[in-house]
């Protein structure tokens, strides 16, 4: 998943996280905010709440984290994004191949 993954913080902590994913999902899959297909959204719990997107083509990720506006738009509210690249990082007891 590295390289196709991004983390997405100023979500707003106030709405349900299944809520917070469709909107996510809706907002990144849209071309005009650079988006395309999703592999998944997992929306983690805070304090802050973050959001990991993962695309399903790493140049989709790029180009979300070269657009500087994100903004979501729920229930007349706007909340900015901070997108940010997602390194996986792993533990010492994972075995690499």
């Amino acid at each position: 998943m590295a390289g196709r993954t991004v983390r997405v913080w100023g979500i707003p902590a106030e709405l349900p996280p299944d809520r917070v994913a469709d909107k996510l999902t809706i907002h990144f899959l849209r071309s005009r905010n650079g988006g395309g297909d999703i592999a998944e959204v997992r929306v983690l719990p805070g304090p802050p709440p973050c959001a990991l997107i993962t695309f399903e083509a790493p140049e989709v990720a790029q180009r979300i984290l070269k657009l500087k506006d994100h903004v979501l738009a729920v229930g007349g509210a706007r909340y900015p994004l901070e997108v940010t690249s997602h390194a996986v990082e792993l533990s010492p007891d994972e075995v690499l191949r």
